[in-house]
């Protein structure tokens, strides 16, 4: 990682400010949490904020104010869904326990969810993170294939266990991925040019011949279908259809990372993999699936799971547990019931159409994405401008509206609100960005 790129865990997170430059019930829970949790904890903003209760698009904080999110897609459907909740409650009131027992609810939710999913794709297996769904993908890809080379892009993140952590390229500090972990650009027209599927097929393909000719087998292609860390990549709509045909005639497979961009976020669909007309071999699922509680999964072919068991166990004492599948239905019924999917479109294309205006007017250098996941990179004529980002993030934050950041250079805006926002709500932020970047001069 060169000095002008930004580590992940770095963006949008809270320095070494002294305490006594914060609110005094503030400063006091950072000193707690430095005490408790050492280096390996981060928070977020200049100010970070201390949260007491949500509800739909807003948390309220302990300075007495409402904030609206754009920031958070783990409550997918609204923080505190009462549909959730009481499903939560009610479970957990009656029973709550691991898988090798039978209960209703985990069925109906399996049931439920493979119906979203194309025909191959009927098999389920719960867990309780991302992580650990990326890390079963790749040991089924492993063992699928007969290979260990995987084909990642350069600023991805897929979770936070060793394995995954080794095709996560942005969340190294210091070094890079092992040898059979090859990173290829993000499909970015920047980069590509036009024809953004040929050259990104083109680069996948180089990457598979690079571990080739290094003695490494190909075992898959492993990517978030928004391209969230990289920066937020959605068009052209079809482009990801060509790296997957080279990926399958090379002996590899192809697993979609759907923590991002799944469950509605798009807006053309329930999965991001939809909008490019391919068919993974493995999908994985994960934060927003359940709401906030934690909840996650991996779906595929019946053989891909069937030669994984024939070599290996896998049990999960708290995955598929009743209240989890309790969460995660209700959650697929909150996307129906609210017309969520319908919302994130009308309002994703709002919010993009009221970007792209104000692009005209601001160092903006690309408005990206689809639905309600929506990437603004700012830059001047001598590159990335992360400045701004990050002058963005704690200047909405002061008034009273949360956004983060992504991308190589840490210059995008990423904007992945609860699916229940309004226009209203996107008009806000983007006449609130108007003001404080014409006070930036």
């Amino acid at each position: 990682m060169t000095t002008s790129e930004r580590q992940i865990l770095d963006l949008n997170a809270f320095g070494a400010r002294p305490a006594d430059a914060l609110a005094p019930d503030v400063a006091a829970l950072v000193e707690r949490r430095r005490k408790s949790f050492g280096a390996g904890s981060v928070l977020f903003y200049d100010e970070p904020l201390r949260i007491e209760r949500a509800e739909g698009a807003y948390l309220y904080a302990s300075d007495g104010r409402a904030y609206l999110d754009f920031y958070n897609n783990v409550p997918s459907v609204g923080h505190c869904h009462p549909k959730v909740v009481e499903a939560v409650r009610r479970q957990v009131g009656l029973f709550n326990i691991h898988s090798r027992y039978l209960f209703d609810v985990s069925h109906d939710y399996a049931e439920k969810l493979l119906a979203t999913f194309p025909a191959p794709l009927s098999n389920l297996v719960l867990t309780c993170t991302g992580s650990e769904s990326n890390d079963l993908a790749l040991r089924m890809a492993k063992r699928a294939s007969g290979g260990t080379g995987f084909v990642v892009t350069r600023t991805a993140y897929h979770g936070n266990t060793a394995a995954v952590t080794e095709v996560s390229p942005s969340s190294y500090k210091r070094g890079a991925p092992p040898p059979y972990i090859r990173t290829v650009p993000p499909p970015d027209p920047a980069v590509f040019g036009n024809n953004v599927a040929v050259g990104f097929a083109d680069a996948v393909a180089r990457a598979i011949a690079g571990l080739e000719a290094s003695g490494i087998r190909f075992a898959g292609l492993l990517v978030d279908s928004i391209f969230s860390s990289d920066g937020v990549f959605a068009e052209p709509e079809g482009f990801l259809a060509d790296a997957v045909e080279v990926v399958h005639r090379a002996g590899g497979l192809f697993i979609a990372d759907e923590v991002q961009p799944g469950f509605g976020r798009t807006g053309e669909g329930m999965w991001g993999f939809s909008r490019h007309g391919v068919t993974p071999d493995i999908v994985t699922m994960g934060k927003p699936m359940g709401n906030g509680y934690p909840v996650a999964g991996v779906v595929t072919r019946p053989e891909i799971l069937a030669d994984f068991c024939a070599d290996f166990g896998y049990f999960n004492t708290f995955a598929a547990s009743p209240v989890a599948a309790a969460a995660g239905l209700a959650v697929l019924e909150a996307i129906e019931e609210d017309g969520l999917i319908g919302n994130a479109n009308r309002v994703g294309r709002h919010l993009i159409g009221r970007l792209k205006r104000l692009q005209a007017k601001a160092p903006i250098t690309a408005v990206r994405g689809a639905g309600l996941y929506v990437g603004v990179a700012f830059g001047r004529e001598d590159g990335p401008a992360p400045e701004i980002a990050s002058a963005l993030i704690n200047g909405l934050r002061t008034r009273g509206i949360l956004i983060g950041a992504a991308g190589q250079y840490g210059n995008v805006l990423k904007i992945r609100p609860p699916l229940c926002i309004g226009t209203e709500h996107a008009d806000q932020l983007v006449d609130t960005m108007e003001e404080l970047l014409e006070g930036m001069g």
